[in-house]
């Protein structure tokens, strides 16, 4: 009798349970009721996502973090930030799972959107560029590249900025959405060899075919100059005050590219001195019409 009793009353108690569970309302969002049951179904994804960037955060800090220079202060911002956006996701997620309408909380993302999106737009710009930057490595460290009016090589890559050594030794920090959004010549991708062109103009009258021996002959006694691909001389056009010729020939690197263009100019200018190959400069002629005389008695 006692065991019968006892076997009601615990029926009672949890039946009591399972409505208050999945029937009881706690509270409610814009006319939908949250239970018990809700609370725990929003709870699941939270707790998903949180685990998720747990695990990312473990991954970016034994993958990531060794390949790059960082101060300390700035991957516990970069690990905070994965932190807090796996919650913000996992809240997302359990709030879409059990229909509460997210537009009870659009007015507050939108304020904060618009405050917060003015301030860090240009950060996460760059932040999102850099992980594009470390992950397909366009660029890599010590790689030569032009952007813009800027010449260097590639001296560390941060999650925000890039830091590029000019030809005259000067540190220019470069944030990285400027690496991807603008076009960027890597002198040092794939195949390093590189060919530059040497423009000239002679004087109209010139031997053609002197002028390019002469030219050919610079560049075969050039070190830094390749012999396969072998140099060529192009006549490019007949301009208003000379004839202009294009020396092109191949470097194994761009590292030497203005000192052997320099060379050249060098040499090119001594080789036409000692041939008496004139190079002419810009000319001209202004020719003045005297006007008539008008006898004003006639006018």
């Amino acid at each position: 009798m006692n065991e019968t009793w006892q076997n009601i009353v615990e029926y009672l108690t949890l039946q009591k349970l399972y409505e208050f569970y999945s029937g009881t309302t706690l509270f409610s969002i814009q006319e939908t009721e949250i239970t018990m049951s809700h609370l725990v179904i929003a709870i699941c994804p939270i707790v998903l996502s949180f685990v998720i960037g747990k695990i990312l955060q473990i991954v970016i800090r034994r993958k990531v973090f060794p390949r790059m220079r960082m101060t300390k202060s700035l991957k516990l911002k970069f690990l905070k930030l994965i932190h807090y956006s796996s919650i913000l996701i996992g809240f997302y997620i359990g709030l879409s799972v059990i229909n509460v309408p997210l537009g009870a909380f659009l007015g507050l993302f939108a304020v904060l959107g618009v405050g917060i999106g003015f301030g860090l737009q240009n950060l996460a710009s760059n932040f999102i560029s850099g992980v594009i930057l470390i992950m397909e490595r366009p660029v890599r460290v010590n790689d030569r590249i032009t952007i813009d009016d800027l010449v260097g090589d590639v001296e560390r890559i941060d999650l925000r900025t890039t830091l590029i050594k000019t030809m005259d030794n000067i540190s220019v920090i470069v944030p990285n959405s400027k690496l991807l959004e603008n076009n960027l010549i890597n002198w040092s991708y794939g195949d390093p060899k590189i060919r530059i062109h040497v423009p000239v103009g002679v004087a109209y009258g010139t031997d053609t075919a002197l002028v390019e021996k002469i030219l050919l002959e610079i560049a075969h006694e050039h070190s830094t100059v390749m012999d396969e691909p072998e140099p060529d001389v192009l006549f490019l056009e007949f301009g208003d005050s000379s004839l202009n010729f294009d020396l092109v020939c191949w470097l194994p690197s761009p590292n030497d590219l203005a000192i052997v263009k320099s060379d050249l100019n060098f040499t090119i200018n001594d080789k036409f001195n000692e041939h008496e190959v004139e190079i002419p400069f810009p000319q001209q002629d202004i020719h003045i019409i005297k006007p008539e005389t008008v006898d004003p008695e006639n006018v």
